[in-house]
């Protein structure tokens, strides 16, 4: 029985990410600089404008590419950049074609720990860190995949009651609480940002003379002590 799923927030879109590996692949790959029910409604999107109930890593990896990034820019685009990620669905369908004959589900399907699910995640087009921790999440709480150690393979992503991804929603309710979640982590990050400072005019200059001087010191100090060194921090 194919798992609930809520994120799309659309009927249609959801009942396709509860039955479709490679939805869910999809729609993880777009979730990037668009709101999550966008990205999560692509595969239904593109899967129905291929004239399909489910899209198939062989179809779309052989799509002719500016064809397939045409699909995706059609009113209403997929994705804020349909051509740049119409790139990369195809390439993530190649990969899966060329490691896994196609079946989405056989990245995870034999995984026998956490960890060695997280190298399969990362190893796929398109998958940073975050993006892996945050799928192996999502198929640990959503989809019943759970090999041992998945918790902590997917990082703060799959502690229970986090709201901090995807892989949190089950309804508008907790949606609205990740959402949140995202928005405080963004305020923190820009306020941690250190404050841009003017340089007063002629700093340039006077570091320039300062290296000049030190330099003159250096050589003074190496043809007087016999071919010492002077020593200077590294700068890591």
């Amino acid at each position: 029985m194919s798992p609930t799923i809520r994120i799309a927030q659309q009927p249609e879109a959801d009942e396709l990410l509860g039955r479709s590996p490679l939805a869910a692949l999809v729609g993880m790959l777009l979730d990037q600089q668009v709101p999550m029910e966008w990205a999560f409604s692509g595969p239904y999107t593109i899967a129905r404008r291929m004239d399909a109930d489910d899209l198939d890593a062989h179809a779309i990896a052989a799509y002719d590419p500016e064809a397939f990034a045409a699909l995706l820019s059609a009113k209403p685009a997929v994705h804020r950049y349909p051509g740049s990620m119409a790139k990369r669905v195809q390439q993530l369908c190649q990969y899966l074609v060329d490691e896994y004959g196609g079946d989405a589900s056989a990245v995870w399907a034999d995984a026998a720990t956490g960890a060695e699910l997280l190298g399969r995640l990362l190893a796929l087009p398109g998958y940073g860190r975050q993006k892996a921790q945050i799928f192996l999440a999502l198929l640990g709480k959503r989809y019943g995949v759970r090999p041992p150690g998945w918790r902590e393979a997917a990082g703060g992503y799959g502690e229970e009651g986090a709201y901090r991804s995807a892989a949190d929603i089950t309804g508008p309710e907790t949606l609205a609480r990740v959402r949140a979640h995202k928005q405080e982590a963004k305020r923190a990050a820009k306020a941690a940002k250190p404050v841009k400072t003017t340089k007063p005019a002629g700093t340039a200059k006077t570091a320039t003379t300062a290296k000049t001087t030190a330099r003159t010191a250096a050589e003074t100090a190496k043809e007087a002590g016999g071919g010492g060194s002077v020593d200077t921090p590294s700068s890591g």
